[in-house]
């Protein structure tokens, strides 16, 4: 197996998708980054959910979750000129089926019946604090997604509403675990 370290990032750049090298703090790197970290945060979240039907569920989708990132990703570290070509390969890409599963996630929760009054102190439990922190990722990974219009990237509507629709759902995570 070849090597990991091409050594070709030692200049301050990295490669996207398609072979475009660009500085390691471009804007799409950026945005790749944060999701990186979410998929990371996500990842922390599974060893503590519960070894219940309730806990697989969570586990489940989840894992869902991390794969969308990881086409999400993919999504970004397109240049622009390669967004047609990204869009008409075989790369996985976030859909509205994703979307879908996050809603019916969130009505679950709701219904729920959840109490919280006003603004969340994190840190009730480690599972709460777990999904609070993948919460705050997923909201920075917004930030860098949403600026990357104003820098020549558009950026699918589904993406958007993935991210926020998971940032949301995460939220509702939190305070159903502290409870």
């Amino acid at each position: 197996m070849p090597s990991i370290a091409t050594r070709t990032g030692d200049d301050g750049t990295t490669s996207l998708l398609f072979g475009q090298r660009v500085p390691k703090d471009h804007p799409q790197i950026e945005a790749v980054g944060a999701f990186d970290e979410l998929n990371v945060a996500l990842g922390t979240i599974k060893p503590l959910l519960p070894a219940d039907a309730r806990g697989a569920a969570l586990r489940e989708l989840l894992t869902a979750a991390q794969k969308n990132l990881v086409a999400l990703m993919g999504e970004l570290a397109s240049a622009e000129s390669d967004a047609a070509r990204h869009a008409a390969s075989k790369f996985e890409k976030v859909t509205d089926a994703d979307l879908a599963r996050f809603d019916t996630a969130i009505a679950a929760l709701e219904g729920r019946g959840l109490k919280f009054d006003g603004w969340a102190t994190p840190g009730a439990n480690a599972l709460a604090a777990a999904f609070d922190v993948a919460r705050a990722t997923a909201r920075r990974g917004e930030r860098r997604l949403s600026s990357l219009p104003a820098q020549g990237r558009s950026v699918r509507p589904t993406l958007r509403q993935f991210v926020n629709r998971l940032s949301d759902l995460l939220w509702l995570l939190a305070r159903e675990a502290e409870q």
